[in-house]
């Protein structure tokens, strides 16, 4: 099957929308690729103005502010994929997305490096009290002192989460001659000479420095709240480019100024602004040796363009090839193309008996199928059906009579 001609729907017609200024990557890989209706904007868009916008859009691209709900899904009813150009996924009500029979996509490893080196730079920073001698500095304050700055070399680096990014750090930080401990729920095979602890309290009393890699989950919401800072190791420092809800701020900032916690890097909060330039307020503003930084742990141009490639790549093969491997809404299916076939595709609610619909209604009008796939999740299923070319409009149009049926798409 040739490459060049792949879909069967006009590119012209196909509209995409990508918001927060993502990567010329991805807008150049579906221009270059013939797709003309590619609109972007620097910026997030509010539910409402979301709502307006993405009635005749086929594919979304957003990053971590655009909040796509169940409202704005209900409103996009040509919308066939949303692509993540970030790590996460929770900005997207993802029940909905499925029994609306959306792909979802997103980039989860593509930033990996960008997070973990800066933690190494904050940890270096912080043990090093450079924040507060730099303000000095720009005050006109000649602060030499060695008291109270060490060596990264020999310090334990505590690490919760032992995921993409924990695990890339911990390779790190043993190369800085660091030892590394870390924390996980789930069990974990440790790199290197990393060690599991069992239990969160048991690695924040041992450890100079914590490090969050976790998800926004209702079981990380203020993980680290007043009663666990209790049992961090006098002095030690906590970094946390995680997510925003996973340290309660409050209790963070008085055991700063008591002196429980010697240093912080925050560059996620329970609320952000929606653009830059806009007013932020957190309660850890003025104090000692905390860095603070505007989300942008993954905000390098090698990172961004990684994620451009990624999640481009990932929205392409959905539309063009039916493949969904990476959803996380839709069944992963990948399927290489049939020679003298059109190819349908079907979403459908996961009940019993649609497949055997499928067939019999086929059958019964006489539409040969010369190749079919199915993939089901809790909630839907994905048939993949290679048929007749002759036969293919008819067939499209049974298969939207299918009980069940949520999307039926012509391939090519």
């Amino acid at each position: 099957m040739s490459e060049k001609k792949i879909t069967s729907y006009p590119k012209e017609k196909i509209n995409i929308l990508f918001l927060e200024n993502i990567s010329d990557t991805a807008v150049n890989h579906f221009k270059n690729s013939g797709y003309v209706n590619v609109k972007k904007l620097s910026g997030a868009l509010p539910e409402d103005e979301l709502v307006a916008a993405i009635k005749n859009v086929h594919l979304l691209g957003i990053r971590s502010k655009t909040q796509v709900t169940k409202k704005v899904l209900d409103a996009a009813e040509k919308l066939q994929a949303i692509g993540c150009f970030c790590i996460g996924t929770n900005q997207v009500n993802l029940d909905e997305a499925t029994q609306k029979g959306v792909a979802v996509f997103n980039a989860p490893y593509s930033n990996t490096r960008s997070v973990a080196e800066l933690v190494i730079g904050a940890s270096i920073m912080l043990i090093r009290k450079i924040v507060d001698k730099n303000k000095a500095a720009h005050e006109g304050i000649w602060l030499k002192d060695a008291s109270g700055s060490y060596e990264l070399r020999g310090k334990t680096l505590g690490i919760v989460g032992y995921g993409n990014i924990g695990s890339q750090l911990s390779v790190l930080a043993e190369g800085l001659g660091m030892k590394v401990v870390f924390y996980d729920v789930e069990t974990k095979l440790p790199l290197g000479n990393a060690e599991d602890k069992k239990t969160l309290k048991e690695l924040v009393s041992t450890s100079d420095i914590i490090t969050l890699h976790v998800p926004e989950l209702s079981t990380t919401k203020n993980l680290i709240n007043k009663n666990i800072l209790k049992h961090f190791k006098k002095g030690s420092i906590l970094i946390n480019y995680a997510r925003g809800e996973v340290v309660d701020l409050d209790a963070l900032a008085k055991a700063l100024q008591e002196g429980i916690v010697g240093g912080a890097a925050i560059d996620v909060f329970p609320w952000e602004p929606e653009k830059n330039g806009d007013k932020f307020a957190t309660p850890l503003q003025g104090l000692s040796n905390v860095i603070l930084t505007p989300h942008i742990g993954g905000s390098t141009q090698e990172a961004q363009q990684n994620i451009g490639v990624d999640v481009s790549n990932k929205l392409f093969n959905y539309l063009e090839k039916g493949i969904s491997y990476g959803s996380h809404t839709v069944p992963a299916l990948s399927l290489p193309p049939q020679e003298g076939a059109h190819r349908i595709l079907h979403i459908h609610y996961n009940v019993p008996g649609v497949l055997s619909e499928i067939n019999t209604q086929l059958s019964k009008n006489k539409i040969n199928i010369l190749g079919q796939y199915l993939k089901t999740n809790e909630a839907i299923g994905y048939v993949v059906l290679d048929v007749d070319k002759g036969l293919s409009k008819h067939a499209v149009e049974l298969l939207k009579k299918v009980k069940h049926t949520i999307k039926v798409r012509p391939l090519y």
